[in-house]
């Protein structure tokens, strides 16, 4: 277990692991950011070079895993379950989270990597290679940023908060309504409302106390597996949409402080 003084980390062998990991896969992100600017201009467009860039990292977070911990499973967004000997563990994966934003040039994406233990998250670390900002967190630990501990903002008055969201994709009318009503009404209880555009940095934008609170569905396992671990692990209340504890199955989230939570659950349910 790494030792912990207010501030600072000592690394667990399992932190640095996922840390490198990151960083690795990061470096190719970052490179092919440099790119993005270029391919914007060309009429064939930056959508296969992307595809391309989440491939490779991908690939290089799968290795680089196995080979640190051999037999675990992983949950991955483009090559899906794979069934490790070890039925214990296994890793979730997004190696671009933020695909929309990476595509534009944006440098809000994110290499989102947690760890599950016998059904428990025990650690998460998102990686943003275009700031080189690491978000870490295991269990127990607590959640740190660039070694600064991490805790959620303390706000108590709903009207001052600042919200995060996600707001369903062009392929997904059937969310459409149900997002357009939860909007309109969190318009009017809450401070302000953000779109960023990658969930993992949402949620690690919750631990560190920059958003108040953060809700989304249409989500997947490995875009908040991660960012739940750095929540919780920084003091916020972790839930599905409902208010429940099915986040990973039901593909929703809602997080902030013990009265943010509450709030932005009260507000969703009268949606």
């Amino acid at each position: 277990m790494p030792l912990v003084t207010e501030g600072t980390m000592l690394r667990s062998a399992l932190m640095n692991v996922m840390t490198a990991t990151a960083i690795k896969a990061g470096r190719g992100l970052k490179r092919d950011l440099g790119e993005i600017e270029n391919l914007q201009v060309s009429l064939k467009g930056p959508g296969d070079f992307v595809s391309a860039a989440d491939r490779r990292s991908e690939k290089i977070i799968f290795e680089e895993l196995s080979k640190a911990r051999p037999g675990y499973g992983f949950v991955l967004e483009e090559a899906g379950t794979v069934e490790g000997s070890d039925k214990t563990h296994r890793w979730y994966v997004d190696p671009l989270d933020g695909t929309t934003n990476f595509l534009h040039g944006i440098p809000q994406f994110a290499v989102s990597i947690a760890l599950e233990r016998e059904g428990q998250l025990v650690a998460g670390v998102v990686y943003n290679p275009a700031t080189d900002e690491m978000y870490v967190a295991e269990k127990g630990q607590g959640a740190y940023l660039n070694n600064r501990r991490l805790r959620v903002a303390a706000r108590r008055d709903f009207a001052d908060a600042l919200i995060a969201c996600g707001v369903p994709l062009l392929g997904k009318p059937e969310e459409h309504a149900r997002f357009q009503r939860e909007l309109a009404l969190m318009m009017t209880k809450a401070g302000n409302v953000r779109r960023m555009g990658a969930a993992a940095l949402d949620l690690a934008f919750v631990a560190s106390g920059r958003f108040d609170g953060f809700w989304e569905r249409g989500l997947s396992p490995w875009d908040m597996a991660a960012g739940m671990v750095l929540v919780r692990e920084a003091g916020g209340f972790v839930t599905d949409a409902d208010g429940g504890d099915r986040v990973l199955t039901e593909g929703t989230i809602c997080v902030g402080n013990e009265i943010m939570h509450r709030e932005l659950i009260k507000t969703l349910r009268m949606a």
